[in-house]
């Protein structure tokens, strides 16, 4: 049994990488989602193991001392992070996991996990990016305008991705995320053992 693939989804807001994230997991049943550990208090309606886990800040402290995260932020005084046990457990039992997850933390996974596919989704320019943007009538000009400049600074870091798909259609751009996953589940180094053995019938 091949070892599955991890998968990061990223791009800016605005990009589409959520929808994309959440239609190639409900396209492909072979992938996990991964779930993260967090400092916040759940939510009515959230179950551990399901949406997080759920730890204190000493706990998860402690995590970060024994090295136990793929990647880690702190958002909004909370922290959240990646653990890396239940990721290469998933990844032994030959399911791939996919993240959602911003620039920071996709650099820390591939510092961490060198085999870990990075993939980064973006509008075809950036007037298309700021249209829907403004389409979303939630951003007053400043936070806009700060929206867009990260979005120019994530996109200059575009040379640690393995892959840029570009969103116009947010078909085509599902079906172009599919597509780099079955190559990559074609390469020849992730099949060399079953090569292998059909060799030797």
């Amino acid at each position: 049994m091949n070892k599955g693939l991890l998968i990061v989804i990223c791009g800016p807001s605005g990009a589409g990488k959520g929808t994309v994230h959440d239609a190639v997991l409900a396209c492909m049943p072979q992938i996990r989602r991964s779930i993260s550990v967090t400092t916040r208090l759940p939510r009515e309606g959230e179950v551990e193991g399901v949406n997080y886990y759920y730890r204190t800040l000493a706990q998860y402290q402690q995590m970060i001392a024994h090295g136990e995260f793929l990647e880690t932020a702190s958002v909004f005084d909370n922290y959240y992070g990646t653990p890396k046990a239940a990721v290469m457990e998933t990844l032994a039992s030959g399911y791939d996991v996919m993240f959602e997850i911003d620039v920071a933390g996709a650099r820390q996974i591939k510092a961490k996990y060198s085999e870990s596919i990075l993939i980064f989704i973006m509008t075809p320019d950036f007037k298309t990016l700021e249209a829907r943007l403004r389409g979303r009538g939630t951003e007053s000009e400043a936070s806009l305008k700060t929206r867009l400049t990260g979005a120019r600074v994530e996109l200059m870091q575009y040379q640690m991705f393995d892959y840029i798909v570009f969103n116009d259609k947010i078909e085509d751009t599902v079906m172009r995320v599919e597509a780099i996953i079955h190559a990559e589940k074609s390469r020849i180094r992730r099949n060399t053992e079953r090569i292998e053995g059909i060799l030797a019938e």
